[in-house]
């Protein structure tokens, strides 16, 4: 498998792969929040990797640029979406994408990553909760699903001496993107 940037000549096939990935009902939402972001400056700097199996885009995952305040020092990112083709689900992709992504962002000066994602997933990942640690979702996140909404600090140190609400890219600023 190969993981490199991607590039605007993979743009149909990324908004494929998210549609394929989270289905009839969420895919276009998905693929409409993704074509939204890599064209909206908020979120920039971001960071658009793509997985290729035998020439194909078989996943995505994408970063965007978010602030934490009151400590605008910090520099965070947040990660939306992923996806992985169905046919090549539980197959290492999206871990792969993951790793690649953080240690890119690492390398960057990106202190912290947060995602509102599936709390048995994104653990095996290194995220944790992030709400009990301190930081605030863009939009309120029920407590009955409140561990969906996690962390992870790609230098050591950092959670725990920050906290605070975390500001998302203007795309990303409504309500039905923090549902779990």
């Amino acid at each position: 498998m190969i993981i490199r940037e991607s590039g605007d000549a993979d743009l149909n096939a990324l908004l494929k792969v998210a549609e394929e990935a989270f289905g009839e009902k969420e895919g276009p939402e998905i693929a409409t929040l993704i074509n939204d972001l890599l064209n909206d400056p908020t979120a920039k700097p971001l960071l658009s990797l793509t997985a290729i199996e035998e020439g194909e885009i078989v996943g995505h995952i994408l970063f965007t640029k978010a602030r934490l305040l009151p400590d605008s020092a910090v520099k965070p990112s947040i990660l939306a979406p992923l996806a992985v083709k169905p046919e090549k689900q539980r197959r290492g992709v999206g871990g792969r994408l993951i790793a690649e992504g953080l240690k890119r962002l690492s390398q960057k000066g990106v202190k912290l990553v947060f995602v509102l994602g599936h709390p048995e997933y994104y653990p095996i990942h290194g995220f944790r909760p992030a709400g009990v640690l301190g930081f605030e979702a863009p939009y309120p996140i029920p407590d009955e699903v409140a561990d969906a909404w996690m962390v992870q600090e790609l230098h050591p140190g950092v959670i725990g001496k920050v906290k605070g609400k975390v500001i998302c890219a203007d795309t990303m600023n409504r309500p039905e993107y923090w549902r779990e």
